[in-house]
């Protein structure tokens, strides 16, 4: 299922700058099968891997032939996914609170981590693989119908973590949030950027030799569900449509997307020049005119 979407890129108020999309490029529904996708992640060759969490699957999008075809079910509930260095895909699995490594070859899972101080998780929703091979991810609290037995959380707080490479115990970064949701980072290791959607917010931090975070600064007053960054280090935010920030956080403008909700957003193809979108039950693709990072 392919079409194209007709669709308006509102451009910021402050001067002429522009969503950096190719000229003419437009919105491409490429199906619609789905409750809700959430989590694209992008693996080496541009292909790009996404949950649909109510179906308890995850599911692989082919960039060579446009093509989606499910690769894991069921799947922990996997939201929010990062394909790591060594090409193993990191899901944050809220149905036991755990972060999973999974083996793209023999789909084997082995569970990271589930719970800190002796608790379980909130519900681990994005994660952010950085160069030393350290996982950044962030832990929000979202009832799920499918808890048994679990009303309320057991952890204080709604926090961002950090597990250095190796590690079994994570380390608690911020736990200052309200409700830390959407993560990314700079391809160099140097920028995390993490949304408190629950105080719409986003957040940049610089990251430390140790891994922790310092110089915290408001990056921009918009909360993300998911967010991406390419090449020229702009940043993009989710919720209405797809909303695009220059480095400086200068909003450039908005790609309006025909949902009630985009949740997530990165970047594949096998130039890294497609902007791949969930957005409610719904996947799309757009061209784009600069690359995306891993």
């Amino acid at each position: 299922m392919s079409r194209i979407i007709h669709f308006l890129i509102l451009p910021s108020l402050l001067g002429q700058a522009q969503v950096p999309m190719v000229p003419g490029a437009e919105l491409q529904l490429v199906a619609a099968d789905y409750k809700f996708t959430e989590g694209p992640a992008v693996d080496e060759k541009g292909d790009v891997y996404f949950t649909d969490q109510p179906n308890d699957r995850i599911l692989k999008w082919t960039a060579a032939d446009n093509k989606v075809e499910t690769f894991l079910q069921p799947a922990g509930r996997s939201n929010g996914l990062y394909v790591d260095r060594e090409g193993k895909l990191i899901a944050c699995a809220d149905e036991m609170g755990q972060l999973l490594r999974i083996d793209p070859a023999t789909k084997e899972r082995v569970v990271l981590l589930d719970r800190y101080d002796g608790k379980l998780f909130n519900g681990p929703n994005d994660v952010w693989v950085d160069p030393a091979g350290g996982m950044y991810f962030t832990d929000p609290f979202y009832k799920r119908d499918y808890w048994k037995g679990r009303e309320m959380p057991e952890q204080e707080k709604q926090r961002l973590y950090h597990l250095p490479k190796d590690a079994k115990v994570p380390v608690v970064v911020d736990d200052s949030l309200v409700q830390p949701n959407g993560i990314i980072g700079s391809p160099d290791g140097k920028w995390l950027y993490v949304a408190d959607i629950g105080d719409q917010k986003t957040y940049q931090y610089e990251i430390a030799a140790d891994g922790s975070l310092v110089k915290r600064r408001i990056f921009c007053e918009m909360g993300s569900d998911g967010m991406t960054l390419d090449g020229e280090g702009n940043l993009y935010l989710t919720g209405k449509g797809v909303t695009v920030f220059d480095r400086g956080g200068r909003k450039l403008g908005t790609v309006e997307v025909p949902e009630g909700w985009t949740a997530n957003v990165t970047f594949g193809g096998v130039r890294m020049k497609t902007l791949f979108i969930t957005a409610m039950d719904s996947i799309y693709t757009l061209e784009m005119a600069v690359r995306g990072c891993r």
